[in-house]
């Protein structure tokens, strides 16, 4: 039996390196053959959820193999409770937007060859173990994505994908730095992130804060944190729909993966040294994000926007240390992924049938595309949080988690979060309510193929809401760990 880590890592290289065999003109088989590769993926990734033992310490599925020996790099792949909802959510996403991807016709082959290199790339960085593998997997991400955009896009697409390689090369040279000077003060020298976190947290003060902030930019553009964010609305607005649900469901997670998994338990010090600092930042993004959110008129620029409002809450958990907080970080992490892949899709509905994001361009299609309206009305209302839906869920555990160490920024995010309800009801009112806008006369509803993308998004959207130990119980074990490590509250 091949191995599932490994399987959902190179089915999709597979699948690309076929493609690349196959002409030009064989656009149906390219697009089938993509479909499959990612359903088999997900397939996958299912079968991973059920097997992974919620109570088990440690990591999961290992795989390890030698690589380069005579620099001690080795093929190290597994999971836990940090990463496998993560690994699922990538696998969820991966397809759905595969299947929103069908209606490419521009250079198909080259698309999903791009596509699923991208696919590889965000699966591999979620089960590395060695710091070398992650690395490379990180990078692979970036060229694929940087094509996809400045290929793909709308009108500006080459000044966002270039303003996007240039912030995430950036962080990344940083992050490499770091790599090599972690491999060369270890002793022995060593890329095994299980034995780096056994190791690096006996550094000295000032070189884990200087460690800390070379791995914390690199990760904090990819989130993005203020004021690091701003190639993200470009990007999201110039993606095709597809990339852009992506990139908001699975890239920005990377980066707070990265906290998670490099950041706090190899610099424990270094973490509390700059906890209220992460907290402020995260106050920063949670009311910045949702203020400017408020004042678009571009429906997917508001949303990429809201994002940024989103990753705030999961910084604010990572800052509170604590359990609560740390839970609430990694569940907002997967549930965000959630329900802005819907929102995106929403999106791209709606602007394959206007050719415009003009929030004035709508009104009264409540009426006129009642399912539109209905799968638009719960994810907005999951998106800004309301309790029963998952948005709820992850925001509430990483205030309450913050609120004991920090009251003011606690209370002051809070305005962020009353803001977020002010936008995206809004954006309701706008789209959905008043009379029919004339030019919305001629917008069919969904087809079978969107409400396809959507329900299996609406359905956890609705689980995690009423029932969010389902996601918990995953990660709870892992959490436990890393607050031990961090010594925090419980």
């Amino acid at each position: 039996m091949v191995p599932i880590l490994s399987g959902l890592v190179f089915l999709p290289l597979i699948g690309a390196l076929i493609i690349c065999l196959l002409p030009n003109r064989s656009g149906r088989l390219i697009k089938t053959l993509a479909l499959t590769v990612t359903g088999a993926a997900l397939g996958l990734s299912v079968i991973l959820l059920l097997r992974f033992d919620q109570s088990a310490v440690g990591m999961q599925f290992v795989e390890q193999v030698p690589w380069i020996a005579q620099f001690n790099i080795w093929y190290f792949l597994g999971v836990d409770g940090l990463s496998v909802g993560l690994v699922f959510l990538t696998a969820l996403l991966g397809f759905i937007a595969c299947v929103a991807s069908l209606g490419v016709e521009n250079r198909i082959k080259e698309y999903f060859i791009f596509y699923l290199l991208l696919m590889v790339g965000m699966t591999g960085t979620f089960v590395a173990l060695d710091l070398f593998l992650f690395y490379i997997f990180w990078e692979v991400v970036l060229i694929p994505m940087y094509f996809l955009i400045g290929i793909w896009g709308g009108p500006r697409r080459e000044y966002a994908a270039i303003k996007f390689f240039l912030y995430t090369l950036a962080g990344s040279l940083l992050m490499l730095v770091g790599i090599l000077v972690v491999y060369f003060t270890s002793n022995p020298h060593t890329f095994n992130m299980l034995e780096l976190a056994k190791i690096t947290p006996a550094f000295g003060g000032h070189l884990q804060i200087i460690l800390f902030l070379a791995f914390f930019i690199a990760f904090a553009i990819k989130v993005p944190v203020f004021p690091f964010h701003t190639w993200l609305p470009d990007a999201h607005v110039e993606a095709p729909t597809p990339i852009s649900v992506l990139l908001a469901g699975v890239l920005l997670k990377m980066g707070g993966y990265g906290f998670f998994r490099i950041c706090f338990p190899f610099f424990p010090e270094a973490a509390h040294y700059f906890a209220f600092a992460l907290a402020v930042l995260g106050c920063i993004n949670i009311v910045y994000g949702a203020s400017v959110a408020m004042a678009q008129t571009d429906f997917k620029k508001m949303i990429a926007y809201s994002s940024v409002s989103h990753m705030g809450f999961v910084m604010l958990g990572l800052a509170s240390m604590s359990a609560t907080g740390l839970n609430g970080g990694l569940l907002e992490m997967f549930n965000h992924g959630i329900i802005t892949g819907a929102m995106f899709l929403l999106v791209g509905i709606l602007y394959t049938r206007s050719h415009t994001r003009d929030l004035s361009q709508f009104g009264g299609l409540s009426g006129h595309m009642p399912i539109y309206a209905f799968f638009l009305t719960i994810m907005s209302l999951a998106s800004l949080g309301l309790p029963g839906l998952s948005g709820f869920v992850g925001e509430f555990l990483s205030l309450a988690g913050a609120f004991p160490v920090y009251q003011s920024i606690t209370i002051i995010s809070i305005v962020g979060l009353i803001i977020m309800v002010g936008f995206f009801l809004y954006m309701l009112q706008r789209v959905l309510l008043g009379p029919l806008n004339p030019n919305c006369q001629k917008y069919a509803d969904m087809n079978g193929q969107e409400i396809f993308t959507l329900v299996p998004l609406l359905v956890i959207t609705v689980i995690a809401g009423f029932c969010p130990m389902v996601v918990i119980n995953f990660q709870q074990t892992a959490i436990q760990s890393l607050t031990g490590l961090l010594g925090g509250a419980f």
